[in-house]
C-alpha cells in the first residue's frame, strides 16, 4: 500500500515537473523544445480544433524562420534556400517568433496581423510552427502585447495538423504585407 502511494507521488511529481511554466518575457534560444500548455490571452487549440477553425475560414499565420544562407559559404558555392512547407492558406510571417526582432521583422508581424485579421484586433486567427516550437509561442504572445484578443495559439502546429488528418502541407511562399 505505502510502495503505490508513494509511485502515485512520483508519477505526479513527474508530470508536474514535466509541465513548462511560461515565461515572463519572450523565450530565446533553444527554439526547439517543450513549450507551455497555455499562453495567457490566447485561446490553445489542437489539431481536429485547427481543422474546424480552417474550414470556418480563420486565417492561419506561420511563424517559421526562414532558413537563408550560411555565412562563410566559398564565393562560387551553389546553394538552395530549402522549401518550407505550411498549412494551406496560411500566412508564412518568417521571422516573426524570435525573442527579439528587428525593426523590419516587428513591422512584418504587425502588418501580416493586420492584414489576416481585416484590421480588426477582435477576430480570430490562429498562430502555430511546428511541435515543440517556441516562434510560434513567441509570435502569439507579441500578438496579444498588440492588443489583438482573437489570438488562437496552435502549438502542435504543422505536425499537429497532419496528425490530425489535415490537407497535405504546401510550399509557403514568404509574405511581406
Amino acid at each position: 500500500m505505502i510502495a503505490r502511494a508513494a509511485l502515485a507521488l512520483l508519477m505526479l511529481a513527474g508530470a508536474a515537473a514535466a509541465q513548462v511554466p511560461e515565461p515572463d518575457g519572450f523565450r530565446g534560444a533553444p527554439y526547439n523544445a517543450p513549450v507551455p500548455a497555455t499562453l495567457a490571452g490566447a485561446r490553445v487549440v489542437d489539431g481536429s480544433q485547427a481543422l474546424d477553425l480552417s474550414e470556418q475560414g480563420v486565417p492561419f499565420i506561420d511563424a517559421m524562420p526562414r532558413v537563408t544562407r550560411p555565412k562563410g559559404l566559398p564565393p562560387g558555392t551553389f546553394w538552395r534556400q530549402p522549401v518550407h512547407l505550411t498549412i494551406p492558406g496560411a500566412i508564412w510571417l518568417y521571422d516573426t517568433g524570435y525573442e527579439r526582432l528587428a525593426p523590419v521583422e516587428q513591422a512584418r508581424l504587425e502588418a501580416g496581423l493586420a492584414a489576416a485579421t481585416g484590421g480588426d484586433r477582435a477576430a480570430p486567427v490562429v498562430i502555430f510552427c511546428r511541435a515543440d516550437c517556441w516562434q510560434s509561442w513567441n509570435a502569439a504572445k507579441r500578438a496579444v502585447d498588440l492588443g489583438y484578443t482573437g489570438v488562437i495559439w496552435f502549438p502542435t502546429g504543422t505536425d499537429g495538423w497532419l496528425d490530425a488528418g489535415g490537407a497535405d502541407l504546401i510550399t509557403a511562399e514568404p509574405a511581406d504585407p
